[in-house]
């Protein structure tokens, strides 16, 4: 008797390859789904941490200043000039101006104008006068305040603040907006220390 092989037939149908195939190309644009808002929510808290480290770097610059003051010229909702220290090695103090301007592009800036010596004996340098842009990209919501003064018990003072004396701590307001139309805020009291009522 001839022996008689059986062939296995051990191949995919053409129906069962096209169901695999579907079956990864759907997994695949779940996959790609996921990934992809997985990595735009990653982009976006980077962007946001960015942006917040930034603000509260400037911050706390604009602090350090104001911790030096030792009188104060004029202070607004969105304008303050004061007599202080701004860099660490100044022999003497200068007028600083934080003020902002708005345009194209809102912009914060500080005027920095030295003296030849402390008040009341120096004179403003208005030759050696710089102007700086501190925060480029300024945001400020709707109805903001760069500064909010306190007298020394903490009541805060109507601006613009006419008896300066009073002004015994300054605090800085500082917002960046996020994508959704929120903001991040920083608020950085400063005790004013070093003011003096007499010059």
């Amino acid at each position: 008797m001839p022996a008689h092989k059986e062939q296995n037939q051990n191949g995919f149908t053409i129906l069962e390859l096209l169901i695999v195939m579907m079956m990864i190309g759907i997994l695949s644009t779940i996959f790609f789904v996921v990934f992809k808002s997985t990595l735009v929510s990653y982009l976006d808290l980077q962007r946001q941490a960015s942006s917040f480290g930034q603000l509260s770097n400037q911050a706390e610059r604009i602090a350090n200043v104001l911790r030096g003051t030792t009188s104060i010229s004029s202070a607004s909702d969105n304008d303050l000039t004061v007599y202080s220290y701004f860099y660490p090695s100044d022999a003497y103090v200068s007028q600083v101006r934080y003020y902002v301007v708005s345009g194209a592009t809102t912009k914060l800036y500080a005027d920095l104008t030295p003296m030849s010596a402390n008040p009341p004996v120096g004179t403003l340098q208005n030759d050696k006068k710089k102007s700086f842009v501190v925060i480029d990209n300024f945001y400020q919501p709707s109805g903001g305040k760069l500064y909010s003064y306190m007298n020394a018990n903490g009541a805060s003072l109507t601006t613009p603040v006419t008896d300066l004396s009073v002004v015994k701590s300054i605090q800085i307001n500082l917002s960046t907006q996020l994508e959704n139309a929120r903001s991040q805020d920083i608020n950085v009291q400063v005790v004013l220390r070093n003011k003096k009522n007499n010059l």
